[in-house]
């Protein structure tokens, strides 16, 4: 009988990693803009989805 050959177990699948602009969060947070003509910034942010992994907080594949 043929010795039996032992194969090296791959590691668990860890979990995938995190998008670079959103840092996993899924958003990311954008300038609110006024005017019209030169759309002046305001002080304030406001949530957006981040459009690199749509919301997932996943990195793109």
């Amino acid at each position: 009988m043929a010795a039996r050959k032992t194969t090296a177990r791959r590691p668990a699948t860890t979990e995938p990693p995190k998008c670079p602009d959103c840092q996993g969060d899924g958003e990311t947070t954008e300038t609110v803009r006024v005017g019209s003509r030169k759309g002046r910034e305001t002080g304030d942010r406001q949530a957006a989805l981040c459009l690199t992994c749509f919301g997932t907080g996943t990195a793109p594949s």
